[in-house]
């Protein structure tokens, strides 16, 4: 398996540069075998107001970390396929589809993923999730990673680990050295406490020697799932220096919305969700949803294949909706037209395209072929507001298309 899905990640991720670049990119190429995302990082919340989704909708997704997946069957669509090119987000997503079926009660669900770290999670998986897991994905929790099996995650706190959390174990270690306590950012009743808190305690870490040192290499942001391409289109919306950009980015991520409704700051901040009976949460962990979770969970699968493959294998005008997340900025010119092409053939009238992107500005005019982008409108209403409202704050840009038929 591992074979496979590292020519498929290569494919995605080499593109023709320098000798030194393709050392990195080789090198974040192989990280993504392993867990990336525990979480995703693109808010849901944003992706669902703007996709309109109704029962007649057959959506594809990139899985990441599958609270997409998850959030958008919520919603009750006809279908939802996700494709993601690393094992390990297969696997979780996998586990996420078969639990919300197979775990008892909503309390279960909550503990298993929204806590993700007792002990008595070990009895949850074994007693009723196991049995009805797909083979793969069962082999790949029970595979053991070093001494322990995989599915002690989540008696360990699963969203401390993968890249991602072992990459904000690093941003805790700087706030410590730089003598930052995130306890009263967590507390806070205001926008303006948050305001403060991040102009008298965040702001001055962007000086600090290390961070800057670190921000310089091209591989430091591969925790957050950045590989080169796209760390140097982050660089140039900075006038070549990655800093400033990053600062923007937290001080939206602290400042923007109150941190009592920002479950992303949560997880970047205490590195869990907030423990409060109301308390942030994705959609797909609210208890609300959870009926309708459960009732429509078998609409969704699992793919491990990149989502041009997919999409080649589907029917002519069969989808109403696409979200490629960021994706795009991974790939070059040549690759952005093959996932056009395919998007525009199986797109019914109307149907919408929404991604994001690690600059500012649409990334596709003058890259993917008039003939084919001249068929779709962009939106940018829904685009600016989208942009303003993601939570996570983590991309430059949202962006909607949609088909003209």
């Amino acid at each position: 398996m591992n074979s496979s899905a590292q020519a498929q990640l290569d494919a995605a991720v080499l593109q023709d540069g320098d000798a030194a670049t393709g050392w990195l990119e080789r090198l974040f190429s192989r990280l993504f075998l392993g867990l990336v995302y525990p979480q995703i990082w693109e808010d849901p919340v944003v992706d669902m107001e703007a996709l309109e989704i109704s029962a007649e909708d057959n959506l594809v997704c990139i899985a990441s970390g599958s609270c997409n997946l998850m959030s958008y069957l919520t919603a009750g669509p006809a279908s939802v396929t996700a494709v993601d090119l690393s094992p390990a987000h297969v696997a979780l997503g996998k586990l996420k589809l078969t639990a919300a079926q197979a775990l008892p009660d909503y309390a279960a669900f909550y503990q298993f993923f929204g806590r993700a770290d007792l002990a008595s999670n070990a009895v949850l998986y074994e007693r009723y999730i196991q049995p009805k897991l797909d083979p793969g994905a069962r082999a790949f929790w029970q595979g053991r990673q070093l001494i322990n099996r995989r599915i002690t995650l989540f008696q360990k706190g699963l969203y401390k680990y993968g890249l991602l959390g072992r990459f904000l174990g690093a941003v805790h270690l700087v706030a410590r050295l730089g003598r930052v306590n995130f306890a009263p950012l967590l507390a806070a009743r205001s926008l303006q406490e948050q305001q403060a808190f991040f102009d008298q305690k965040i702001s001055p870490l962007f000086d600090m020697w290390l961070v800057r040192r670190l921000a310089g290499f091209r591989a430091a942001l591969f925790g957050l799932g950045i590989p080169p391409a796209q760390y140097d289109k982050l660089a140039a919306d900075g006038g070549g220096d990655v800093l400033p950009v990053l600062r923007e980015r937290v001080r939206k991520l602290m400042c923007d919305t109150p941190i009592r409704d920002n479950y992303f700051a949560w997880q970047a901040f205490a590195r869990g969700y907030d423990p409060a009976p109301d308390g942030s949460l994705p959609p797909y962990l609210q208890q609300r949803n959870f009926q309708a979770l459960r009732d429509y969970a078998d609409r969704g699968r699992i793919v491990n294949r990149s989502l041009t493959d997919q999409l080649a294998q589907e029917p002519d005008s069969s989808k109403q909706g696409y979200i490629l997340l960021d994706a795009q900025d991974w790939m070059n010119d040549s690759q952005l037209n093959a996932l056009w092409q395919q998007i525009t053939r199986t797109a019914t009238p109307g149907a919408k395209v929404i991604f994001r992107i690690g600059g500012a500005d649409d990334i596709l005019p003058g890259r993917v072929s008039p003939d084919i982008l001249g068929r779709w409108a962009y939106d940018a209403e829904v685009s600016k507001r989208g942009s303003k409202q993601d939570r996570s704050a983590i991309y430059g840009g949202f962006h909607l298309y949609r088909f003209q038929g």
